[in-house]
């Protein structure tokens, strides 16, 4: 004796249900329809019945917020705190061997200079 497969009967909230998750964005009706064990043709049947329409609760469309465009504050270069005469004190080894040793108040484009020309 062959047992035959009972029907299963849906409720509308779960078809309102199945049929709501067929709406997602990259879901297809038969990934929806073997998730609950259903033929994607009943889904399909469901989705043609208004009874069953997804409720519209909100729009998923872009929306934008409202700015307000300000002028930028002028960019002010942060303090630099300047080291006493006595404290100054820099060693610079160069790749070619050379040291350059600072002690003392100094023009930092003048060292710059310096060290540049002697890593030439």
């Amino acid at each position: 004796m062959v047992k035959r497969r009972k029907r299963r009967s849906w409720d509308d909230d779960e078809k309102r249900r199945i049929v709501g998750q067929t709406q997602v964005p990259g879901v297809s009706v038969s990934q929806v329809a073997r998730r609950y064990d259903v033929n994607a043709n009943l889904v399909f049947k469901w989705l043609r019945d208004p009874r069953f329409a997804p409720t519209p609760t909100e729009d998923h469309a872009a929306s934008f917020l409202p700015i307000e465009v300000v002028a930028a504050p002028p960019i002010i270069d942060p303090p630099v705190a300047e080291p006493t005469a006595s404290e100054a004190k820099i060693e610079i080894v160069l790749p070619s061997g050379h040291r350059v040793n600072v002690s003392g108040a100094y023009d930092p484009d003048v060292l710059c200079r310096l060290v540049r020309g002697l890593g030439s």
